[in-house]
């Protein structure tokens, strides 16, 4: 692996998994995109965590985003086989971590809106209230926590009741770290409005949560809603810029990795800890945001220890 924690005073975390797989020529455009893959070309995922680790990351994010027992029951798999793919997100990610030398597995949480695949988890807009919400995700989390993933990454989360669901579920697994991140509408609001600092303070000091914050969020607004987060670690990984046509179902606009790379100078210097990206961001945003922050390190800083977020035994 590329990484040299000793040179920079963060953690980076990989990119769009989705995006990258679909520059290595993968088509996506189904209801369970990346997670799709686990059935039907699972190389092409350990290629792009290979990719990522490549270009500096020290986090490989697994391809469960999207992935649920409803979701693969309608194309045909019965629950051990639901699992069984669930499993195989993190041994790709496990296998690519150890071929590059080291790292960190986070185990993908998507939200109730990424399975019903309308949007929903950019408004928050759901017709499950919080215990339904807490019944929707245990199944799949269940399996991810037992799963050998190094923590949970709980990502792209836009309503305050789908916060509740998912620290009630940390309740439950006492043994499992994780990272919580918001989508966000603004500089202060979740997507459905709940003002990001109410959802950070469900988390704040939790000795499960290793870190909490934003992903799948302009980067323009990221530096604005750090300072809204308080009392823990701070994890960003915003998309590109890019605005999403979901009328198209296309990406509008172009997003430059050497400007993301620069920008991440400043969301570390706001505070966060962990830093990467998330749709539309590729490989050489990684590479750039490690270069641009190893050139910019606080002298005698280290890096973010792993030894620090991995699941408790």
């Amino acid at each position: 692996m590329s990484s040299q924690p000793e040179e920079t005073d963060v953690m980076i975390l990989d990119g769009g998994l989705a995006t990258h797989l679909e520059a290595l020529g993968c088509d996506l455009r189904d209801e369970l995109w990346s997670a799709r893959l686990l059935m039907e070309n699972p190389e092409a995922i350990l290629q792009a965590h290979l990719d990522y680790f490549a270009a500096g990351a020290d986090v490989a994010t697994t391809a469960s985003y999207q992935a649920s027992f409803p979701a693969f029951v309608r194309r045909g798999r019965v629950e051990h086989e639901a699992q069984a793919l669930m499993q195989l997100s993190v041994e790709l990610a496990k296998e690519a971590r150890d071929r590059s030398g080291g790292g960190i597995v986070a185990a993908s949480i998507g939200p109730y809106g990424a399975y019903l695949a309308n949007g929903a988890e950019y408004t928050g807009d759901y017709d499950l209230d919080e215990d339904g919400l807490v019944d929707w995700h245990r199944p799949r989390w269940d399996v991810l926590a037992n799963s050998g993933a190094d923590l949970l990454a709980c990502e792209t989360i836009p309503s305050y009741p789908e916060a509740r669901a998912i620290a009630r579920l940390l309740e439950r697994t006492p043994h499992v770290n994780a990272w919580v991140s918001f989508s966000c509408r603004d500089g202060e609001h979740l997507s459905d409005g709940t003002p990001l600092q109410e959802c950070a303070a469900l988390f704040a000091g939790n000795p499960q949560v290793v870190a909490v914050g934003i992903n799948c969020t302009a980067p323009s607004l990221v530096k604005n809603l750090i300072g809204h987060i308080d009392g823990s670690p701070i994890v960003v990984y915003p998309n590109s810029g890019e605005i999403w046509d979901a009328e198209n179902h296309r990406w509008l606009g172009l997003a430059d990795p050497v400007e993301f790379g620069a920008a991440a100078r400043e969301w570390r210097d706001a505070g966060a800890s962990f830093i990467g990206g998330c749709c539309r961001t590729t490989p050489e945003h990684i590479r750039q945001i490690r270069a641009s922050l190893e050139a910019s390190a606080p002298t005698g800083t280290g890096g973010v220890a792993g030894d620090e977020i991995v699941a408790r035994e």
